[in-house]
């Protein structure tokens, strides 16, 4: 282009020249004696042709010597018709780098939004696009993967805290002292752009206006404790459903609680309050576990004094509806035979009662003497016959010889022949 020009307007240039550059006396000496067109061109007197000839375009006059040039000599006359091709191709030029400053890039993750005399006209999407420059059209570039953190209670650090927004009322009328912070992301630039005026600010005013809300529903130990989670994510719900109806194009992700705690003034007290309960706690927890050890056991005792119980009860049952079975078989046979039964019956209970007695005392009625039967006795010396036979037969082969029965044996077997005859004889009478 720089050439064309050069071209229209006569001048030629020659970069083998070893004069180039040289001074402005050597070049006058050098064009003397030339014919025009002959030989390199003087720099100088190239540069004052080109502010000649824009002097004359914008129709300024080079001194008041009546259109005279600026040497007195016969310089050239400005050329108007290359003076308008020098401008048209400048304007030219100016033209295409304002069509050029259209041109922008937007990011991957980003958008781009494009505004036609500041109102919104389209989004752009990751790439090259172009609008129109300048004033016609602007462009925003707005993040919209970018993780942004508003700070409610503190900025940067925990320590520099912010008391107007982290002290707040409980549900039990207690003063608490909350410091979170919220993160979130943009879904809809055109709306995080034009439907709020301070964006941070608004979302730092929604977070506090927010948690207010779920902290005045609740008493002060459950946000204190167990509580936070679900105070961190009624804040989140809250928060979003506020900033929908704002339509500010935000997507809360997340809300962190950093610290809760009651307010430094009574710290301490708090700090007491929390170990008497903790205190309270330990001492339910060991009077739950002594309740835990003693308790299992006592019902165990109880339930096995009750099984005993119901043991003893089913013996006492099954053994009186067992005697009363025997009781009507007996009569039953009874009836049959009355006096063998009696005499069965009496010799039976009679039995019962020698078996758990040692001595007997036999009084006949016919006032004799008084009868003494040591059972003991008789059955420890039978015991010991019994055992000296053994002895005997063990000893020797021979069959053993009569043994004479002792004396106590006689009179135990005259006491039972006499027994046996009185009770013949009471049988008879009755």
């Amino acid at each position: 282009m720089l050439v064309s020009l050069l071209k229209k307007t006569g001048l030629k240039l020659s970069l083998n020249d070893p004069r180039w550059g040289n001074r402005k006396d050597d070049g006058k000496k050098a064009q003397e004696g030339k014919k025009p067109g002959e030989g390199p061109p003087d720099l100088d007197q190239l540069w004052r042709d080109f502010n000649q000839r824009l002097n004359a375009f914008f129709g300024q006059k080079n001194r008041p010597d009546n259109g005279g040039n600026n040497s007195g000599g016969g310089g050239p006359r400005p050329d108007m018709k290359g003076a308008g091709i020098t401008a048209g191709v400048v304007g030219v030029i100016a033209v295409f780098i304002w069509l050029a400053s259209g041109a922008f890039i937007v990011q991957e993750g980003q958008s781009g939004v494009v505004l036609t005399f500041g109102q919104y006209t389209r989004t752009a999407p990751a790439g090259f696009n172009w609008r129109w420059p300048y004033p016609f059209q602007t462009d925003e570039t707005v993040n919209v993967s970018q993780v942004r953190t508003v700070e409610v209670g503190y900025r940067q650090s925990l320590r520099n805290k912010q008391t107007g927004e982290s002290l707040m009322l409980t549900d039990d009328e207690n003063i608490i002292d909350i410091q979170f912070a919220v993160q979130y992301t943009l879904k809809d630039p055109v709306e995080w752009l034009f439907s709020l005026r301070d964006q941070e600010d608004t979302l730092r005013q929604v977070a506090e206006t927010a948690i207010r809300e779920v902290v005045g529903r609740s008493k002060m130990d459950f946000v204190l404790y167990e509580g936070r989670e679900k105070v961190a994510f009624d804040t989140q719900k809250l928060m979003q459903q506020i900033l929908e109806g704002y339509k500010a194009g935000v997507l809360i992700n997340n809300v962190t609680m950093q610290a809760v705690q009651p307010p430094e003034q009574v710290q301490a007290a708090f700090d007491d309050a929390v170990k008497a309960g903790q205190d309270r706690e330990r001492q339910k927890n060991e009077g739950q576990a002594y309740a835990n050890d003693v308790i299992p056991k006592a019902r165990g005792a109880a339930f096995r004094l009750v099984q005993e119980a119901e043991a003893y009860r089913a013996m006492v049952t099954e053994n009186s509806e067992g005697n009363a079975s025997r009781f009507k078989q007996v009569l039953v046979e009874y009836q049959k035979a009355p006096a063998v039964t009696r005499d069965r019956m009496y010799l039976e209970t009679m039995q019962q009662v020698f078996s758990s007695a040692s001595k007997v005392m036999v009084d006949a009625k016919t006032g004799s003497n008084l009868l003494y039967l040591p059972l003991d006795k008789l059955i420890a010396q039978q015991a010991a016959s019994d055992a000296s036979a053994a002895a005997a037969r063990a000893a020797a082969a021979a069959p053993a010889a009569n043994t004479v029965m002792p004396q106590e044996a006689m009179q135990t077997v005259e006491v039972n022949s006499r027994r046996d005859s009185r009770s013949s004889r009471e049988r008879e009478s009755r």
